[in-house]
């Protein structure tokens, strides 16, 4: 006889929710950086160890509106903020030539870190992820942990890996970028309601010539796996069985930096799909 798992039960059983919504107690401000005063949430016991949520592109601190309650529910205090030309954080203008680049958002996000004295446990999503390892890099002392989240298991051109379309990708930013966006207007990932209203409300506030920007910009990432795999950081990659790459590409790129690897049903987002299996294993990590 087995029994299902609890985690997976409350997962399964999960509602439709109001995305803008964090929970009570949440401190809404800015933060600042090289980009200028980007938005932030805070929240969570000041005692508690220190928790960084790093969105992705076209993304924003919203997109752990799930995961942000339970991990303060086991006593951590959590932050996100949206990364410049993003969502609340729009208004943050490209500092280099008129268009944004990774050492702008690297520097942001390393900001970011130094404004808590604590170091912290970072979780990178998506595009977030490749921030996050090369912050790392540069300034190790600053994390504790790194959760790879749906993180693209490459460097250089990181789509090429992308099932069934990565033979497709080479097309300049602008007309790849487009195709991403039409993917989401149309909703072809079937998101609920409340979930698509949020996206698309967000999707207007965000130029799309920062999105062109950083799409640009994965497809020429920077390979720091080496350097990152020297530092022994304790390094988790958290990602859907059917992630838009490949299961045994993030399995691949886990022995590459020593990693190692928790699998959830779904796709590209366990913050959304999956919260309380992926609290459960990101909270693991921060405790071991």
């Amino acid at each position: 006889m087995t029994t299902i798992d609890e985690h997976v039960r409350r997962d399964g059983a999960l509602a439709d929710i109001d995305w803008h919504v964090f929970p009570p107690g949440t401190v809404r401000d800015t933060v600042a950086t090289p980009s200028g005063a980007l938005a932030r949430v805070r929240v969570g016991d000041a005692s508690g160890d220190r928790v960084l949520l790093v969105p992705g592109v076209v993304g924003s601190k919203e997109d752990f509106v799930r995961i942000v309650p339970l991990l303060v529910q086991q006593g951590l205090r959590v932050e996100s903020f949206d990364l410049a030309g993003h969502y609340e954080s729009e208004h943050a203008p490209p500092l280099r030539d008129g268009h944004y680049d990774f050492a702008q958002y690297v520097d942001d996000l390393i900001a970011v870190l130094r404004a808590d004295p604590a170091p912290a446990h970072v979780v990178g999503y998506s595009f977030g992820g490749l921030l996050v390892q090369q912050a790392a890099v540069a300034c190790p002392e600053l994390m504790r942990t790194v959760t790879l989240l749906s993180c693209p298991p490459a460097t250089g051109q990181v789509f090429r890996g992308v099932a069934h379309i990565g033979p497709l990708s080479d097309m300049d930013p602008h007309r790849a970028a487009g195709l991403i966006l039409w993917g989401i207007r149309y909703n072809l990932n079937r998101e609920r309601p409340q979930r698509i209203a949020f996206v698309r409300e967000r999707l207007s506030r965000i130029p799309r010539s920062c999105i062109d920007d950083v799409i640009g910009m994965m497809m020429h990432t920077p390979d720091v796996t080496e350097a990152f795999a020297a530092l022994g950081l304790p390094t988790l990659i958290a990602v859907g069985r059917r992630d838009l790459w490949p299961v045994a590409q993030h399995r691949a790129y886990a022995r590459r930096i020593g990693a190692r690897v928790a699998l959830y049903p779904g796709g590209h987002a366990p913050c959304e799909t999956a919260p309380h299996q992926l609290v459960r294993d990101l909270v693991g990590l921060f405790r071991e």
